[in-house]
């Protein structure tokens, strides 16, 4: 069964355009990463530096898979020095069907 996967971030303003451009090059590898059926990401009206990412996987293990492979990249680090204060971390989430 699919999974939707949410991450919510606060970024500083100061590297709100770095990670943008960051992103902007390497989300493909995400989007082609083997399980992923798609991610985007999303900006608070009221405040442009609360982002939400929402991807959709096949599989919670196969979303795993990729957080490893960006881990031992380094990417995840870098990423979190963007940011201002800890994200919620992963949460993934079933749809009940309603």
């Amino acid at each position: 069964m699919a999974v939707l996967v949410t991450l919510d971030l606060k970024v500083k303003p100061e590297n709100a355009e770095d990670l943008k451009n960051w992103l902007r090059g390497e989300l493909h590898h995400t989007r082609g990463f083997d399980g992923c059926i798609g991610i985007t990401i999303h900006s608070d009206q009221d405040d442009p530096n609360h982002l939400l990412i929402v991807e959709h996987w096949d599989s919670r293990q196969q979303h795993g898979k990729c957080v490893s492979w960006r881990t031992d990249r380094g990417d995840l680090e870098k990423l979190m020095g963007w940011l201002d204060g800890e994200s919620t971390g992963y949460r993934y989430h079933d749809n009940i069907g309603v």
